[in-house]
């Protein structure tokens, strides 16, 4: 599926979620067919090993950030660990996207104004869940050894470039 409009349409909060699927009470849905999430995996690397420091990436604004935004966000920084430190981490994806993206198809081209029927009832067609994050919530987390501390920092400037909005990586000692 061609992704038609660039994330800046979608980044910001102005209304309310429509979200609501239900399989045993299909009547009252407001979404008919729920778009597919690209993002699937969600814990990556060894969790059996107890780690000294947990790192966590928090938004600072409000946003809304689409599931193929968070998946290219997760391969990179997991293929930049895998490199670096393979085996000495443990990565996990903390949000999921729940929220429906609906998008009004509208006729281009030339003789488009007399095909199209303009903006009249113009609800939309789902065409990409994202998921809806307020201010400090976390995106990722990862838990790893001290001297790994300059490979997870690296991990998440990569991750926050194919991500709209501004991060912070907060550091957690878990010994104490």
């Amino acid at each position: 599926m061609a992704r038609i409009r660039p994330a800046r349409t979608y980044r910001s909060i102005f209304s309310q979620s429509w979200s609501r699927y239900s399989q045993k009470k299909p009547r009252k849905n407001y979404v008919r067919a729920m778009p597919h999430t690209s993002l699937l995996v969600f814990n990556m690397g060894a969790d059996n090993k107890a780690y000294d420091v947990q790192f966590t990436m928090n938004v600072q604004d409000r946003i809304q950030l689409r599931s193929n935004a968070l998946e290219a966000a997760r391969q990179i920084a997991n293929k930049y660990l895998e490199k670096t430190i393979p085996g000495g981490y443990y990565f996990k994806v903390l949000v999921y996207p729940h929220s429906v993206i609906r998008e009004h198809k509208m006729a281009t081209g030339a003789g488009a104004d007399r095909i199209s029927q303009g903006m009249s009832h113009a609800f939309g067609k789902p065409v990409s869940v994202a998921a809806r994050l307020t201010k400090n919530q976390p995106v990722f987390m990862i838990r790893t050894s001290r001297q790994n501390a300059k490979h997870v920092k690296e991990a998440f400037r990569r991750a926050g470039s194919k991500l709209s909005g501004n991060y912070k990586v907060i550091a957690i000692d878990r010994n104490n």
